[in-house]
């Protein structure tokens, strides 16, 4: 797939539309991209709507909930990465989380156990001595518990806190572990929710935050969302409540 010299990008996920902007703004690059989803028709006309060059990017199926799975797709990628995004997300309502323990698990799998299954195998791979970061999409919904979301919050929290400690863990292989906390992004996932549309950023935006990643762990994008993230962060419990 690629010469010894091109670095290539693993996007778990890719069929989200943050990964689908990361995925163009790699190329821009001159990476080589593994666009791995379910929805491997949609990645293709993608590719095709884009006209992108079928030999920087390899499409390969990924089910980040069937966990037995992980080993063996690892072990078959085209080239061992330089850089991993775990992109792969899924929401649903509170109110139904709550009564439909279904949609809790599922978001429990996607968001957190699923990208735990496959970082821990890319992490403790020792042979891959092309690994430099991973980076894992979190939101600002698992700063705090709040009524609205706190089951979708708590999967949130749970990559994040994972993500801080792979870090440490990685840190003495010189491996960057970074976290993009977000806000309201106008994508698929928020389709039907009553947002602030002030607040809301366009995929491309946030993708750039995260090719760009630096060597701080949290990317907060847009300083609207940064002045609310550390507010969350420090406020106190008697105010979140009072939160929607």
């Amino acid at each position: 797939m690629n010469n010894n010299s091109t670095k290539t990008v693993l996007i778990l996920g890719a069929n989200s539309d943050v990964a689908k902007q990361c995925i163009l703004q790699y190329l821009e690059k001159d990476f080589s991209i593994i666009a791995s989803s379910r929805n491997l028709k949609s990645l293709e006309n993608f590719v095709k709507e884009h006209k992108l060059d079928s030999s920087k990017i390899k499409l390969n199926y990924f089910d980040a909930t069937d966990f037995s799975s992980h080993h063996k797709f690892y072990d078959e990628l085209p080239s061992k990465p330089h850089i991993v995004i775990y992109a792969a997300g899924f929401l649903v309502e509170n109110q139904k989380a709550l009564k439909d323990f279904e949609g809790a698990k599922q978001m429990m799998e996607v968001n957190y156990m699923g990208a735990v299954s496959i970082l821990n195998i890319i992490a403790t791979d020792d042979s891959n001595k092309n690994l430099k970061r991973i980076i894992g999409l979190s939101s600002l919904s698992g700063v705090r518990g709040r009524k609205s979301n706190f089951i979708y919050g708590s999967t949130k929290s749970a990559f994040t806190q994972y993500l801080a400690g792979l870090r440490q863990e990685l840190a003495s292989r010189n491996i960057t572990v970074n976290v993009l906390v977000s806000g309201y992004i106008n994508t698929k996932i928020n389709e039907g929710l009553n947002l602030n549309k002030s607040l809301l950023m366009e995929p491309a935006y946030v993708a750039k935050h995260i090719v760009n990643a630096g060597n701080y762990f949290s990317i907060v994008p847009n300083f609207k969302w940064k002045i609310i993230y550390y507010i969350l962060k420090i406020l106190p419990e008697s105010l979140v409540s009072k939160l929607p």
